[in-house]
């Protein structure tokens, strides 16, 4: 019993002061929980009138855009109907000019027939004659100024700063093994893989590409002819050699280009067969563009090694330029090539020597 009062005067009372604080602290927490309104606040916000009124304006110029859209393709295609069916009039009507010509070549001959019936031929055939020139007149004046159609990525326009026109325009394509890559790791290996993958090649598609470009801007009424250069120089269109090609003749120009994409880029560069080529045409081209990616490494010096350096490159680009004919324009598409630093001053001079452009595309260029 003793024992049990000593226990209880030996108690801390600290102890019990510190639950007591305890319990009143959860206590008031769980009164603030109680009393605190939880539910979700929503702040009102006023829409601002004027941004409202734009975006309703927005949309309007959208749906009419959609609408323009619309009307634009249906009158192309109602002008590509009165484009055919105007060719196939002219066609038609070249025909019957072609058998009243044969007509009236056995009426000249024959004593039988009078002049009256010789002259109302002739005035038939220049009848037809002149509906012909109307005929085609309208087709272009239909069709636009391009002979061909070539949109590129996103359907843009690029402002090159090149002199397209001209009446006899020479397009001169670099076809060697460079033009498969802009590196010498991946040329080499491209080199040796199938033709397929060389005619897929990023940067030769390039090259196509900016030829179609290039038929897709020229003049209607102006000639052209396409060389592909290597160690060789060639015409693009076989039997069309010291030919000035017409670039409203369609069928010609789509034949070209068909070749254009069936090159397969191979051997080096020899820019003097180049342009001894070009100095040979009958007559001279008043406007060239020369598509390449470096400087020849190729001449008609003997070289004494298997490397050419990049001094002995502007060496053969100096003797190739000295068989180049004066005052024709060259305009220079230089694409990429590693390890040819001296290439694009080089043809930045060539360029603005003959009064021509310069152009180092972007790499989504045409």
């Amino acid at each position: 019993m003793a024992s049990n009062k000593k226990k209880r005067r030996d108690l801390n009372p600290l102890s019990l002061a510190f639950l007591d604080v305890m319990s009143c602290g959860f206590g008031a927490v769980v009164l603030l929980f109680l009393i605190l309104d939880h539910s979700a606040q929503v702040e009102a916000v006023e829409g601002n009138p004027q941004i409202e009124a734009e975006v309703n304006l927005l949309q309007v110029e959208i749906r009419e855009g959609e609408l323009n859209l619309v009307r634009v393709r249906n009158t192309i295609s109602d002008v590509n109907l009165e484009v055919v069916t105007a060719q196939g009039l002219a066609d038609r009507i070249q025909e019957q000019i072609d058998n009243f010509l044969q007509e009236l070549a056995a009426l000249e001959n024959s004593a039988v027939v009078s002049t009256d019936v010789i002259e109302e031929l002739r005035a038939e055939i220049q009848a037809l004659e002149d509906e012909l020139q109307r005929l085609q007149a309208s087709a272009l004046e239909a069709e636009g100024n391009s002979v061909r159609q070539f949109l590129g990525d996103g359907d843009r326009q690029y402002l090159s700063g090149m002199f397209l026109g001209g009446n006899r325009i020479l397009i001169l394509m670099d076809k060697s093994a460079s033009m498969l890559d802009e590196t010498l790791v991946n040329i080499i290996r491209t080199r040796n893989m199938s033709e397929e993958r060389k005619l897929n090649a990023p940067k030769w598609q390039r090259a196509v590409k900016t030829v179609e470009w290039i038929t897709s801007q020229l003049p209607i009424t102006s000639r052209y002819q396409i060389y592909g250069f290597n160690d060789e120089t060639d015409v693009m269109l076989e039997g069309t050699e010291n030919q000035w090609l017409e670039v409203a003749d369609r069928e010609r120009l789509e034949e070209v280009i068909t070749e254009v994409r069936a090159i397969v880029p191979d051997a080096g560069t020899n820019m003097v067969r180049l342009f001894q080529t070009v100095a040979q045409m009958t007559p001279l081209p008043d406007n060239i563009f020369l598509i390449t990616d470096g400087l020849p490494t190729l001449g008609n010096r003997r070289s004494s090694g298997s490397l050419v350096t990049p001094s002995q490159r502007l060496e053969l680009f100096d003797d190739a330029l000295e068989e180049l004919p004066d005052n024709i324009p060259v305009n220079v598409i230089l694409l990429p090539l590693e390890g040819d630093p001296s290439a694009a001053a080089a043809f930045w001079q060539l360029a603005q020597y003959t009064r021509g452009s310069f152009l180092t595309p972007s790499p989504d260029w045409p």
